[in-house]
């Protein structure tokens, strides 16, 4: 069964996530990541004890660089969506959000977060906080293990609102 832990932290607090994450052997792949770029992506914490980040990327618009534990995530990339200002982005969500910043989808983020299966309760809460400054983290996981892992990594971290999401088996008829 497929599942996706949900969770909402700090900038510091997301490079930790992200970085552990990584270690326990999560695919950058399986894992999305949404905040307000209020500040131009400089914000985000940097390696420093490379000579060149590797896996960093500019984001757009910003012409900051993006590096650290967060340059390892997948097509980290800004955008804007329309009424709600700069959003920093990665992974499967950026896909998703993009065409919400390109369309001038109605709803704006709470509107993409919904189409991508997330409740609408949820989805206004997320909205909320990742315009007040939280990142909203989503890890696709295979199993319970796997969603178990990722869960404990992000308390572990200090997130907020961890929750766990999957599909549910619903029994066929004469079946209870």
């Amino acid at each position: 069964m497929s599942n996706s832990v949900i969770c909402t932290a700090t900038v510091a607090q997301t490079e930790v996530i992200i970085r552990n994450l990584k270690e326990s052997g999560f695919s950058a792949d399986d894992i999305s990541i949404l905040m307000a770029d209020k500040g131009g992506t400089r914000d985000f914490a940097h390696e420093h004890n490379t000579k060149a980040p590797e896996g960093a990327a500019t984001g757009a618009g910003s012409g900051a660089l993006v590096g650290g534990a967060l340059g390892w995530l997948v097509g980290i990339g800004a955008l804007a969506i329309p009424g709600l200002g700069p959003f920093i982005a990665a992974g499967p969500i950026l896909a998703a959000l993009s065409g919400a910043a390109i369309g001038g989808t109605a709803g704006g983020l709470a509107g993409a977060l919904i189409g991508m299966g997330i409740p609408e309760f949820e989805a206004k809460q997320y909205e909320g906080k990742v315009k007040s400054g939280s990142s909203l983290i989503s890890i696709h996981t295979e199993d319970s293990h796997e969603a178990e892992r990722a869960h404990e990594i992000c308390e572990r971290a200090g997130a907020t609102d961890v929750t766990s999401t999957g599909e549910v088996a619903v029994p066929s008829r004469g079946h209870v």
